[in-house]
């Protein structure tokens, strides 16, 4: 039988079978702990000491997958709640992986998902993260859902930031929400 730790921190099952290791092989993985399943398909080793594994399992399951809102706010400092589940954002029109994760997914306009998308490594996987000016653009934008509290919060902190432009934050709102830049202007005007 082979070792859990010939295998990636996070895994699918093709990738075990790749690496040599038989069905059998992983169901004995899987009895002793070794590993846990992630998902349909989706493994992950248990003796892993990586960044966060439900980010990797996410980054392998979702390519294109992208930490959004309150995840994305909290990542960044502006917001003090942690939140309860992990928010990535899919372009609308790609389908929703079946996944054990603790994430909610959200699907966003496929013209606007770039704007603001970057980047950061989790556990060796490229992961989508949202930057300040486009996290709290779409907070105000779903303030219904996430609350009028949320955005007002990461806006004064991210205001509080040496470099912060409230221009720049106000051309991403109209790329995106023309009606979220509205609320959004009336927010600096008070703040400001």
């Amino acid at each position: 039988m082979r070792s859990a730790i010939a295998l990636p921190p996070t895994f699918t099952f093709s990738q075990a079978m790749r690496l040599g290791l038989s069905r059998r092989g992983l169901q004995a993985l899987l009895d002793s702990g070794a590993i846990e399943r992630r998902g349909r398909g989706l493994f992950s080793r248990t003796d892993s000491v990586g960044d966060d594994p439900e980010l990797a399992a996410a980054a392998l399951v979702a390519p294109r997958a992208t930490l959004c809102l309150a995840s994305a706010l909290a990542r960044h400092e502006l917001i003090d709640a942690i939140p309860g589940s992990i928010d990535l954002a899919l372009p609308r029109g790609t389908r929703l992986p079946a996944t054990r994760l603790p994430v909610t997914w959200h699907r966003f306009a496929a013209s606007t998902f770039e704007i603001g998308r970057g980047t950061v490594d989790v556990d060796g996987r490229k992961l989508g993260l949202y930057d300040p000016p486009r996290s709290i653009v779409d907070s105000f934008r779903l303030r219904h859902r996430e609350g009028h509290e949320q955005g007002l919060e990461a806006l004064k902190a991210w205001l509080r930031r040496r470099g912060s432009q409230p221009a720049s934050l106000l051309a991403v709102a109209r790329a995106i929400d023309p009606r979220a830049a509205t609320v959004i202007a009336r927010a600096l005007e008070i703040l400001l």
